[in-house]
């Protein structure tokens, strides 16, 4: 796992000498991506540098520094992430007289782009990679990432410069790098929490999609080109799910059972492989709790793990990640946090994240990590159950909502939708007293089955924020959910369309980043066993029953679970990686967030509406709903970020 940066400047004018100090300032900038060396490659011809940040995992020797020339000499790359499967592609190489001098996966991997080319490569190539591939031959650099989006590549202007790097940190260290916000991608923010993928919060700067491989022919390159232009995939979701529903398997549940466990398994096995010390997140969850029992079961020694709880009612699982350590007898570490502890975290976000982003359990998730890193430097975790496997309340309970309402005419829903919203809260609550959050949820549904169809659902779900006008002069891009290869999916079931659309862009761009960037900052590798794409691949080709059961989603997941732990340690509500702002806010917080949204300090900023703000937090400081305030904190992130950014 590591950092990587760099720039191609086209007039070739800079002097050699001060093109490696910038690439030098520029990987400098990840250290932390990187902590344990850093080196810088310039081309002898032309004005191209490359820079990589090293986190070593896998043969620490000096064998495994970046960049590295391929055994042909044609292509040198600078790479973060890691080849899980390195070792079965590096079989077949020898078979074909490939001999290797290290035994570092990014060796294995230049290897395979000289013998099969860069397409057939990355058909073979299963691990999460942001990949910058220099092609000496043809004077073409190629930017490429992992299918799943799960490492991080923007790739812009800074002056007559091509820039790129893993974070935008390192592209704001050059001197020509312009930091001007592009204000329709910030009014898209603050309707969802977080930036989409293929934009970044500046202007001429951007994010390579998921599977998208970026092909820069640099002797034909023009200053300031339109980047998102080149964006290629050279993976499918779409046909993924296509050939999937095409080709269902029939097998009994028994067998698809066993099959899956033996993907579950090999993927888990796969990723245990580092030369340094590794454990795992532990929340209590299914999807942790599988990891970590299939970890185990591969393990002589008892596996590290890692949990964190909080002192908050409804928001503590560290309670049930011990009693599942217990069982499995793991090497167990637990974590409280307070409020004090968010307070300490909070100031770093805004460099932690390196741009306006909204999800509350960031903080716990770097909390996490840096507990974790105290011990291993790789740590597996749960993340990719829920969109593979429909695990989110989304998924389950308010698609069979909208398939008991969808055939109500429109005005009936309507008005059924308006009663149902105006009980009261009280009323709403002692329904399911255990979920202190019941009521606000409740009435969220009962809105969304007020509107026109499935997509609008679904759209009204993801986002954070009403959006009432808060950006000046911002109109946001065309939501991703309406692009016309999104959304037709036919003949998928609601339930369907929305696990495609979290596997298409909600996991990347809010749980991956949210994983990455807090990972990163602690310098751990975050590794995640259920985000392997054959199993993905497989799970589009079971019937929806084996995901979604009884009220419930994670069927599947759950009959392999309790082949290793009993179902009463792990039969409960998912409670999510929740944090208790709201009442951080109204207490320990609240004067960081009053400076933040100081009327004054709004208007001189000039980004948002600072009338319209300061209602929506007078209100939101008289109200006794328990419900996390999306809007405020997406408002108070990207303040925060501003206020470091300057």
């Amino acid at each position: 796992m590591c950092g990587i940066a760099g720039f191609y400047n086209i007039k070739n004018d800079r002097e050699a000498g001060q093109a490696v100090a910038l690439g030098q300032a520029m990987a400098a900038s990840l250290s932390h991506r990187g902590p344990d060396a850093q080196d810088v490659w310039k081309c002898p011809n032309h004005g191209l540098v490359l820079a990589h940040r090293r986190l070593a995992i896998i043969d620490l020797t000096d064998d495994g520094q970046q960049p590295m020339t391929s055994p042909s000499e044609r292509y040198i790359v600078t790479y973060n992430g890691e080849i899980y499967n390195y070792l079965s592609l590096k079989t077949e190489l020898e078979a074909l007289g490939q001999v290797f001098k290290t035994r570092t996966d990014t060796e294995v991997m230049l290897a395979a782009f000289d013998h099969w080319g860069i397409h057939q490569t990355l058909q073979k190539l299963n691990g999460m990679f942001a990949i910058a591939l220099y092609d000496k031959k043809e004077h073409v650099l190629h930017f490429i990432r992992d299918r799943f989006g799960k490492k991080p590549l923007y790739v812009g202007w800074a002056g007559d410069d091509l820039v790129f790097g893993s974070e935008l940190k390192s592209l704001r260290v050059h001197n020509d790098f312009k930091k001007e916000i592009n204000r329709d991608v910030l009014t898209q923010y603050m309707q969802y929490g977080y930036v989409h993928a293929p934009f970044s919060i500046y202007q001429n700067v951007w994010q390579l999609l998921p599977a998208a491989r970026m092909s820069l022919d640099l002797s034909a390159l023009k200053r300031q080109e339109n980047l998102a232009e080149y964006m290629q995939t050279y993976w499918s979701l779409k046909s993924v799910t296509d050939n999937g529903k095409a080709n269902l398997i029939r097998s009994g549940e028994a067998e698809i059972i066993n099959e899956f466990e033996a993907l579950l398994e090999q993927a888990v096995s796969e990723r245990m492989v580092s030369d340094v010390p590794l454990g795992a997140f532990l929340s209590g969850g299914i999807d942790s709790s599988a990891v970590v029992a299939l970890m185990q079961k591969q393990s002589s020694a008892p596996v590290k793990t890692f949990s964190i709880g909080f002192d908050a009612v409804g928001y503590n699982e560290a309670e049930h990640a011990k009693e599942i350590a217990n069982y499995l007898q793991t090497d167990h570490h637990e974590f409280y946090i307070t409020p004090k502890d968010a307070m300490d975290v909070i100031p770093k976000l805004p460099d932690i994240y390196d741009e306006p982003f909204a999800d509350a359990s960031q903080i716990p998730t770097y909390l996490i990590s840096k507990l974790a890193r105290e011990q291993v430097t790789v740590a597996m975790t749960g993340d990719g159950g829920d969109e593979i496997l429909g695990g989110y309340d989304r998924h389950v309970k308010v698609a069979a909502l909208w398939q008991k309402f969808s055939i109500l005419p429109a005005p009936i829903r309507k008005i059924t939708a308006k009663a149902l919203s105006s009980m009261p809260d009280i009323m709403l609550q002692a329904l399911k007293p255990s979920d202190p959050l019941f009521a606000a949820k409740a009435k969220r549904a009962f809105g969304l089955m007020g509107l026109k169809n499935s997509q609008e659902i679904y759209e009204a779900l993801l986002r954070a924020c009403p959006d009432d006008g808060v950006v000046i002069g911002g109109n946001a891009p065309t939501p991703p959910l309406q692009n016309k290869e999104f959304w037709p999916f036919k003949p998928l079931t609601f339930s369907e369309e929305m696990i495609y659309g979290d596997m298409l862009s909600y996991r990347v761009n809010d749980i991956m980043v949210k994983s990455d960037r807090a990972s990163m900052a602690a310098s751990l590798e975050a590794r995640a066993p259920l985000m392997d794409y054959k199993l993905a691949e497989y799970c589009w080709r079971l019937p929806h029953d084996m995901k979604v059961r009884g009220g419930a989603g994670k069927w599947l997941l759950r009959q392999v679970l309790k082949r290793h732990i009993p179902e009463k340690l792990y039969q409960r509500p998912k409670m999510g990686f929740s944090v208790p702002i709201h009442d951080w806010l109204r207490g320990a917080l609240r004067p960081w967030a009053d400076d933040l949204l100081s009327v004054n300090k709004l208007r001189a900023q000039g980004y948002l509406e600072a009338d319209k703000i300061a209602i929506r937090w007078q209100e939101f400081l008289k109200s006794d709903n328990p419900n996390t305030p999306k809007d405020l904190w997406a408002i108070l992130m990207f303040q925060a970020w501003l206020q470091n950014e300057k």
